[in-house]
């Protein structure tokens, strides 16, 4: 890695006016401290908004602002106000926000806002390619700029590209409403790594990819053409550090010393010492569900009086979005709740919530962290949630409870929290009871763990693992094209075949020399040959040091229909049947169909289960395919289907194969390897060489002599010495073969 540059929508600087002098204020917590040292380590640059519109200030007062930026290694991408509104305000947090937060009720699907969203993507994708060298990292941060990595790859496709998504990505069924679902996956998928705060956002993005695109994924690799793109979790980390040594300062400060918002919560402390406190930071928005936790806190109040006068929620709302009419909404019924329960529980010395709607400077936020009995985090849906482990971070006591919604990312990491339902009133009330009522040592139980575990991956550990992902991602493509026929390799074997005065040619069928087809078995015609392959097989067979022999899965009259006027030999059903060109077709192998009776009616019943699946019943084997099944149905199914089957076959000598989207029934003992060395026996070839695309011709790449060139069509991990592809590229590489007389 030479650099590694952070782009992000937000630099890591705020800017400050005083006197007529411009100051800049670094941002902190989250993205701002995890990214400081991984840009300056790697010597990057971090790419972004500088947090002000252009016509905020005249030319030389913003071109003063970006020198001052640049000296601390940012690049600035201006946007006018025009564009923040939208860009920021519109297509962010009023398409992507709500509908990623399962809001399908705010999602605003405006064009307009959309091509700003376009347009802006393209300005940040622009300045960093003016930025990047050969050799460098891009990691590109979060929904404002999905469509970055895209664009960036489709001018500097050697650039390696990490994306990470700060917001929960949302199931198929959430996503596919997007009318631009399509362009959003393009431009993510043009990252070399995606990262994700969870498993679950991980999961529901690959299957858009899969539903949408139909592209090939081996555990959370995506084989897209010839690259591969890896997705991954990685949970987002705090500088735990940070809040633990605060926490331990402001504790042991002298009275006079401390702020003025401690002063008063130990004045609170001395008058009512059984009073406890619940603490919930959240910003007002309506992913937060904060009238939901409002609402529960009212319901404890009701369900157990006895807690009356003995309790008080501390809820500290920061505003965000104000202008937005949703937003205000939610604000106005916040402040109503918080009023009616004020009103029907309080007294004039006791007020249930003490509400503050403003943002708290880091040392109040550890004082609250510190000093608070319980906390309370109840989001209806949330990418992470760092306030919680702020929380657990500042408890050096180890006491304290976490309540924490089901819904947020973090949930993953605390199993020792109070797990609750949001949306559950009396869940979340029984909750609130056994927190407060938690003996000590249990707390501290509970504490020391969640501690241990977010200390050891905080925000630099979570950094570094992105890191080296990247990295590794790297290196994975590096190894594939290690293998890729590249034009110089190319020369090399080419050179080497027309050396060769006996040559064998083993080519598999579909996904090799043709193009895969999603048909039914009534199109499956379309999968016939067409008149360039025809050529193409014509002009090896026109050499006579050339066998070129077609080995397949599919039977073999299909073979001979389609390859009765070409001059090869076949071999069908992956190696029962074998027909040497110029002779008759002959079985290789003892195989028997009389199993066939007790397997049909399983696969049968799968085809009637799964929408878009059929079976093909060859002589000697059963085929369930599931090419246009639903993708993540068909998977399940197959999965399903292969363990069903599992013990019959193993006591009647039946094997199970998969391939390219089927699941297949046939005798033991016979795959495409035993076939090729059966047709080579007796038979002096100095030159050897097999093509193929899926697993089934890992046996014959294995049971070739060591000698025996032997190239995988696609970028799957496979045996073979080399790797071409595509289907075109194989019939290319063939074309120059015929050529070299």
């Amino acid at each position: 890695m030479k650099k590694l540059h952070i782009v992000s929508n937000r630099l890591p600087f705020s800017i400050v006016s005083e006197e007529d002098k411009f100051l800049l204020k670094p941002s902190v917590g989250g993205l701002a401290t995890g990214m400081k040292s991984v840009y300056k380590d790697f010597e990057g640059r971090w790419i972004g908004w500088p947090g002000v519109a252009t016509e905020s200030y005249t030319a030389d007062q913003f071109k003063e602002i970006q020198e001052m930026l640049s000296a601390e290694g940012c690049e600035t991408v201006p946007l006018s106000s025009s564009e923040v509104h939208t860009f920021y305000e519109g297509f962010c947090n009023r398409t992507i926000w709500p509908l990623f937060h399962y809001f399908n009720q705010y999602v605003d699907y405006s064009t307009e806002f959309w091509q700003s969203y376009v347009e802006v993507n393209q300005k940040f994708a622009d300045r960093t390619l003016e930025v990047v060298e050969e050799g460098d990292f891009v990691w590109v941060h979060d929904y404002q700029l999905m469509l970055v990595p895209g664009m960036i790859k489709a001018k500097r496709p050697d650039i390696t590209i990490g994306f990470f998504l700060h917001i929960p990505f949302p199931s198929y069924e959430i996503f596919r409403m997007l009318p631009w679902r399509n362009e959003l996956l393009e431009g993510l998928l043009g990252a070399d790594l995606i990262g994700f705060h969870t498993y679950d956002y991980e999961r529901h993005f690959l299957s858009s990819v899969r539903r949408l695109f139909g592209y090939e994924i081996s555990f959370n690799q995506i084989h897209i053409g010839e690259r591969i793109v890896l997705a991954d979790a990685f949970p987002m980390g705090i500088d735990y550090d940070k809040f633990s040594n605060s926490a331990i300062k402001t504790i042991s400060k002298p009275l006079q010393e401390k702020s003025p918002l401690h002063q008063e919560l130990e004045k609170y402390f001395l008058v009512s010492p059984d009073r406890k406190l619940i603490l919930s930071i959240d910003r007002l928005d309506y992913s937060k569900g904060i009238p939901h936790r409002l609402r529960a806190f009212e319901y404890f109040l009701e369900k157990y009086p006895e807690y009356g006068t003995k309790v008080t929620l501390v809820m500290l709302a920061v505003p965000s979005r104000n202008s937005v009419p949703e937003y205000q909404k939610l604000k106005r019924e916040v402040d109503e709740l918080v009023g009616r329960i004020n009103g029907m529980y309080g007294s004039v010395n006791y007020s249930p919530v003490w509400y503050f709607y403003r943002s708290m400077p880091f040392e109040n936020l550890v004082e609250l962290y510190s000093m608070s009995d319980v906390a309370l985090l109840t989001p209806v849906r949330d990418g992470m949630n760092l306030v919680a482990k702020e929380y657990v971070a500042s408890r050096t006591n180890q006491t304290g409870v976490m309540i924490i919604s089901e819904m947020t990312g973090v949930v993953k990491e605390m199993g020792e929290a109070l797990v609750i339902n949001p949306n559950h009133e009396g869940e979340v009330a029984d909750a609130i009871k056994q927190a407060l009522e938690m003996p000590v040592d249990e707390q501290r139980s509970r504490m020391s763990v969640m501690q241990k575990r977010l200390k050891r991956y905080d925000v630099f550990k979570w950094a570094e693992q992105f890191v080296s992902s990247l990295k590794r991602i790297n290196q994975i493509q590096s190894e594939f094209l290690a293998k890729k026929i590249t034009p110089r390799l190319s020369e090399k074997l080419l050179k080497n075949f027309s050396q060769g005065k006996s040559r064998a040619i083993f080519l598999d069928y579909d996904g090799t020399l043709t193009h895969f087809k999603k048909a039914t078995r009534e199109e499956e015609p379309s999968a016939a040959p067409d008149n360039t392959l025809h050529k193409i097989l014509d002009a090896l067979t026109d050499d006579e040091r050339n066998e070129v022999i077609l080995i397949s899965g599919r039977d073999k009259e299909t073979l001979s229909k389609w390859f009765d006027k070409s001059d090869v030999s076949l071999i069908s059903e992956h190696g029962v049947w074998m027909r040497e060109r110029g002779k008759e077709w002959q079985m290789l192998t003892n195989a028997t169909n009389s199993w066939m009776p007790m397997v049909r009616p399983i696969l049968d019943s799968f085809v009637v289960r799964t929408p878009g699946t059929y079976l093909e019943e060859k002589n000697y084997s059963l085929v369930w395919h599931y090419e246009k099944a639903e993708a993540e149905l068909g998977e399940l199914r197959a999965n399903e289907l292969k363990d069903e089957l599992t013990t019959m076959v193993a006591n009647h000598n039946l094997e199970i194969m998969e391939g390219n989207m089927v699941v297949e029934v046939k005798t033991g003992g016979i795959n495409k390897g035993v076939a090729a060395n059966r047709f080579l026996l007796n038979k002096q070839f100095d030159y050897i060489m097999a093509m193929g695309d899926d697993w089934t011709d890992e046996y014959l790449f294995r049971e070739l002599p060591p000698e025996a060139v032997t190239i995988k069509v696609g970028i799957k991990h496979t045996n073979a010495s080399y790797k071409l592809e595509t289907v075109d590229a194989v019939r290319n590489f063939l074309r120059e073969m015929s050529k070299n007389h």
